[in-house]
């Protein structure tokens, strides 16, 4: 499939006298996982929550399935098909890992593609299940670890059935089996397979990510930001091959990043 599903065109943000992302453009194809890398405060964070409406541009347009999304509201965006992970996880504390994920499963785009041959709670255990985490569905989300808070914020996010999924820094705070074990998961989810069943086709993908070695390993394509502005575009070969990636950001680890 060649066609756009996301379409980031021109997209700028200030925040005063500071422009945090500088006229940035680029597409994602709806069989595509798109990482988005860049150092620490290059606009990766903001580009997403333009995306999602949490933030408005200061000018450009996000179109996904060709209609403008900019401005809509949050709520509006989900159901459109579009759910998002964050950087810093905000579970419903005191209510079971379960619940947390009910929540999501309640959404009107959840049920008008859920399988209401199921329960709401068994479709919400499926997703936990997924995640590698149904064993703890009884748990208040307070005692959860932060490589299983990670896991929930994806359950949470897949339950609302969506086409494209963002998100942020998946394998931020994760050792390196958790941050394996994720990255096999989303690509299993990108290709079909989630909720003990096959679909043809999972959710599109944009991940903010700074552990590059297991990114570049399940991506497509990559898009590097650098101070707000999209300095390279391409598969991760091409992009680790880049003088001015490599200059404002990937360094020394160039040749293990792609081996």
């Amino acid at each position: 499939m060649s066609t756009s599903f996301l379409e980031v065109n021109n997209l700028t943000k200030d925040f005063g006298g500071l422009k945090a992302v500088d006229n940035v453009t680029f597409n994602v194809r709806r069989d595509e996982m798109v990482g988005l890398i860049g150092p620490n405060g290059a606009g990766k964070t903001t580009i997403i929550r333009l995306v999602t409406s949490i933030l408005k541009p200061t000018f450009g347009t996000v179109k996904f399935k060709g209609k403008t999304i900019s401005g809509r509201g949050i709520w509006k965006i989900v159901n459109a098909g579009i759910a998002s992970t964050f950087q810093v996880v905000k579970p419903f504390r005191n209510l079971p890992v379960i619940t947390n994920v009910m929540v999501s499963c309640l959404s009107s785009r959840a049920k008008r593609k859920g399988d209401w041959v199921k329960t709401v709670e068994q479709r919400a255990l499926d997703a936990l299940e997924f995640c590698g985490i149904a064993d703890l569905a009884s748990e208040p989300a307070s005692v959860l670890s932060h490589g299983d808070l990670k896991r929930l914020e994806l359950a949470r996010a897949i339950a609302t059935e969506p086409e494209l999924l963002l998100l942020d820094e998946p394998f931020g705070g994760l050792n390196p089996a958790e941050t394996t074990l994720i990255a096999k998961s989303l690509s299993r989810l990108h290709k079909g397979g989630r909720f003990g069943r096959l679909h043809s086709e999972g959710p599109a993908m944009v991940i903010v990510e700074h552990k590059l070695t297991e990114l570049m390993k399940i991506v497509d394509k990559i898009v590097v930001i650098n101070f707000g502005q999209v300095i390279a575009i391409g598969t991760p070969e091409e992009v680790v091959k880049n003088k001015d990636v490599v200059e404002a950001y990937i360094g020394k680890e160039v040749k293990q990043l792609v081996s």
